[in-house]
C-alpha cells in the first residue's frame, strides 16, 4: 500500500443516492478531515443506497484496490430494516475493533438517549481501519471530536484521537492532527519528531 494517506468516504443513503436530496455526509466528513488533519491526504468517495451487497463491494474496493488506510462510512447504522451498514462492515472484516463502537455510543449518549440504538462498529480489513459513523453532520463531528466542557477541555474522547495510532500499528503512514480540533494520542515511544514525519 502507498505511504500517502488515502481515506475512503462512503455515504449510505437510499434517498441521497437516488437524488431525492443532496448528500450531507461526505461534505461534512471532508470539511472535518480538512480541519482536523495536519497530514496531507487524498479522498476517495462513494455515495450508495442502503443495499448490503453494494456497501460490501464499496468497502472491499476502497481497501483492496484504492488502498485506503482509513474508511469512514456515514448512515445506515440504526435498527431499521434498511440500516445494514454495520452488517456489511462486519461481513468484510478480518477483525473486530469493539472499542470504537463502544466509544462512539458513549460520546453520543452525552447528547441523546437514543444513542443506544446505534449499531456502529469499527473493524480492520487487511491493513485498513473501517469505522461506521452517524448520518447527521453534527453527530459525525461529536463522535469524532468527543465531549468538551464550556472551557474546551475534553471530557470524553472522540474516536479519532485513537485513529492515527491505529493506522500506525497497521503499518500505515504517520498521521498527525491539529490539536485545536482533535489531539492524536499515541505512546511516547510511537511519537515521531516533526522532521521524520
Amino acid at each position: 500500500m502507498s505511504d500517502v494517506l488515502k481515506i475512503g468516504l462512503v455515504s449510505v443513503s437510499d434517498r441521497a443516492s437516488s437524488g431525492v436530496y443532496d448528500d450531507k455526509g461526505i461534505p461534512a466528513l471532508r470539511d472535518w478531515l480538512t480541519a482536523a488533519l495536519a497530514t496531507p491526504f487524498e479522498l476517495v468517495t462513494r455515495l450508495i443506497p442502503d443495499e448490503q451487497a453494494q456497501i460490501e463491494a464499496a468497502l472491499c474496493e476502497l481497501v483492496d484496490i484504492a488502498c485506503c488506510r482509513l474508511v469512514l462510512t456515514t448512515g445506515g447504522t440504526g435498527p431499521a430494516l434498511r440500516d445494514v451498514t454495520p452488517d456489511a462492515t462486519l461481513a468484510v472484516a478480518d477483525r473486530l475493533m469493539p472499542g470504537f463502537g463502544e466509544q462512539m455510543r458513549q460520546v453520543s449518549l452525552h447528547y441523546v438517549p437514543t444513542a443506544i440504538l446505534s449499531r456502529q462498529v469499527g473493524v480492520v480489513r487487511k491493513q485498513s481501519l473501517i469505522l461506521n459513523l452517524p448520518g447527521q453532520p453534527k453527530s459525525i463531528r461529536e463522535t469524532l471530536e468527543g465531549v468538551r466542557d464550556a472551557d474546551g477541555k475534553v471530557l470524553v474522547h472522540g474516536v479519532f484521537a485513537s485513529v492515527p495510532y491505529c493506522i500506525q500499528l497497521l503499518d500505515g503512514p504517520y498521521v498527525d492532527t491539529h490539536p485545536a480540533v482533535v489531539t492524536a494520542f499515541r505512546p511516547k515511544s510511537a511519537i515521531q519528531p516533526k522532521d521524520e514525519q
